[in-house]
């Protein structure tokens, strides 16, 4: 059966219908054979993920951004719940696309396709925030509340946008209060952030876990507490470099884990894949799914 590609127009601001000829002239030429859905609202991407895998399409391509892969693999996971979740392959069209440049693949589309076409897959850790799946980041804290506020600038675009809003949220300097518990220690007390990664990068700019490693079947959490605005600017320079020194920074920890229970005080907003949840959280638990599933790379 051929491929099916899962395209959600909107990534990037629309720039993915824009761009959409081009990654489907490319698959076309790279040989590979595919059945196209479109998406036409907002985390429609889940249904048509359920639908393809019910069929029997493998693989799965997303043609989107970090959002539709972590929407394909929430309808994924409405499927195989506990199973392996199959073959995923990337077009690459969303703004950040940082689960691609945490992988090390080309964002050229032809590149993409090309690479599709040679099938070579990589098994990489599934995680879980709650009863949501992500494969690259999740967060509670001042991580999505930045993701809230870059959502209402509609005066900027692409990663500029990420970088206004993080200083803007920097400044704001939101904090909560609870209890975070992992395999071998606990923390309790005030709160900045809490960001859990399966891979480094997110935002497109910041290293948020910098040694998360997608296949080593363990989470990569920082948990973060900084008491002035000054001091959390001062990280931000620090968390957008590869080497990840910022880890080592006062009211920082880097944690290494197979699960995390977090219970907070007042709720706080939450993302996993850069999506939002509808609900703010007080109470959520991050899980890992070693190798679940097989990602076609370089």
């Amino acid at each position: 059966m051929p491929a099916k590609v899962i395209l959600n127009p909107y990534s990037n601001r629309w720039n993915a219908k824009k761009r959409w000829p081009e990654a489907e002239a490319a698959l076309h030429e790279a040989g590979v054979e595919f059945s196209l859905a479109v998406s036409e609202h907002p985390r429609q991407p889940v249904d048509l993920a359920e639908k393809a895998v019910r069929e029997g399409f493998s693989p799965i391509i997303v043609a989107g951004g970090d959002g539709t892969i972590g929407d394909t693999l929430n309808g994924i996971g409405r499927v195989k719940k506990g199973e392996h979740f199959g073959l995923l392959g990337i077009m690459p069209l969303g703004t950040a696309n940082d689960f691609v440049h945490n992988l090390k693949m080309p964002l050229g589309l032809a590149e993409a396709a090309a690479i599709i076409a040679a099938g070579k897959t990589r098994p990489i850790d599934v995680c879980t925030a709650g009863d949501r799946y992500f494969i690259n980041n999740a967060a509670l804290g001042l991580e999505p509340y930045i993701t809230v506020l870059q959502q209402e600038m509609t005066f900027l675009k692409g990663i500029p946008r990420y970088l206004a809003a993080a200083v803007k949220g920097i400044i704001r300097n939101p904090k909560w209060h609870g209890k975070v518990e992992w395999d071998d220690d606990s923390y309790e007390g005030p709160i900045t952030l809490l960001s859990v990664g399966n891979a480094p990068l997110t935002g497109g700019l910041f290293y948020m876990a910098p040694h998360a490693d997608p296949a080593d079947g363990k989470l990569t959490a920082v948990l973060v507490n900084k008491d002035s605005s000054l001091s959390l600017l001062a990280l931000l320079p620090k968390a957008m470099k590869p080497e990840g020194l910022f880890v080592n920074s006062p009211g920082v920890r880097e944690i290494h884990t197979t699960r995390i229970r977090v219970e907070l005080k007042s709720s706080s907003p939450a993302h996993s894949d850069g999506e939002l949840f509808l609900i703010p959280q007080d109470k959520i638990e991050y899980g890992i799914m070693p190798g679940m599933i097989d990602v076609i790379v370089p």
